[in-house]
């Protein structure tokens, strides 16, 4: 099997990393992580509504077994594809064995496919030469801040082998491994994204120091995401950002990093294009449940 180094991997066919590319090539998510190990003030995945495009959903999850069984069925229908990445529900490397393994069944299957995940970056730095050895040439980090009295505000706990950790001490891990990870992706030549969710009065007025302080690490592209209130989470009842914060700090932030502005915040098992997939092959996936038990999003 022939494995396409990174460095030889085409932005112009990722539809996140290249905006041009949202209407012609699109992306199937497989959800084969379930597990977390941190946990955010903001997020609630314990529903799941069809109607929701949110990070962090998922309706079910798959083995890595099933890999195959999945992929074929959808790339039948959608031969838009062409990228498949894991980017949950919970973390890709709480359960880096599911992961990669899931990483090396595509390759097999389709070597012609990209391949990208979606971290918190908090365990990814001990997997970076399995990564690029499976072809693995994007990879997005979510980033919420890199002080970590901000980041204690995001950042409920973590996970650290046995231990659990918390406060300065817990977001402080987590920024010097993200920061880690991001360094040795980019010395290995893979496209690094950092996506940071938007949080008025904790983190908003923090986001262009986050892009200055990833400036000097070669970051390719900054994705500012609007917090999405969830009841019953420590950070449900602050409000989203404004459509004119979000401009302001775009702006702001790219003076030191590219800015992504057509991400749709896709969940865990998305498939197809960035904007809405035909009417055609969505009403065909959901006719034919006993095949595709799983939830094509929407970005409505």
């Amino acid at each position: 099997m022939k494995i396409l180094p990174p460095t030889n991997i085409k932005r112009s066919r990722h539809p996140c990393f290249d905006a041009s590319a949202k209407a012609r090539c699109g992306r199937l998510h497989l959800p084969v992580a379930p597990a977390c190990n941190i946990k955010c003030a903001y997020c609630n995945g314990k529903f799941d509504c069809p109607n929701e495009n949110r990070p962090g959903l998922a309706s079910r999850i798959i083995d890595p077994e099933e890999v195959r069984a999945y992929l074929e069925p959808v790339l039948a229908m959608l031969p838009c594809i062409t990228v498949v990445g894991i980017a949950g529900p919970g973390d890709p490397f709480q359960n880096p064995e599911r992961t990669l393994t899931a990483l090396a069944d595509v390759r097999a299957f389709r070597p012609d496919l990209l391949l990208c995940v979606a971290t918190n970056g908090l365990n990814i730095a001990g997997h970076l030469d399995s990564l690029v050895s499976l072809g693995v040439g994007f990879v997005t980090i979510t980033i919420n801040a890199v002080d970590p009295e901000i980041g204690q505000r995001i950042y409920t706990s973590i996970r650290q082998g046995d231990r659990i950790l918390r406060g300065t001490e817990a977001a402080g891990t987590l920024i010097d491994r993200q920061l880690v990870a991001v360094a040795g992706l980019k010395a290995r030549g893979v496209m690094v994204k950092v996506n940071t969710v938007v949080v008025p009065g904790v983190n908003a007025e923090h986001v262009p120091v986050i892009a200055q302080k990833l400036a000097p690490l070669r970051v390719d592209l900054m994705n500012l995401i609007p917090l999405i209130p969830l009841p019953g989470t420590p950070l449900g009842k602050y409000p989203a950002p404004s459509a004119a914060m979000l401009d302001r700090l775009r702006l702001q932030a790219g003076l030191h990093l590219p800015q992504m502005r057509h991400c749709t915040r896709c969940r865990a098992d998305a498939a197809g294009l960035l904007c809405e997939p035909s009417p055609a092959a969505t009403t065909s996936l959901a006719e034919s449940p006993e095949v595709m038990p799983w939830k094509i999003s929407s970005n409505r």
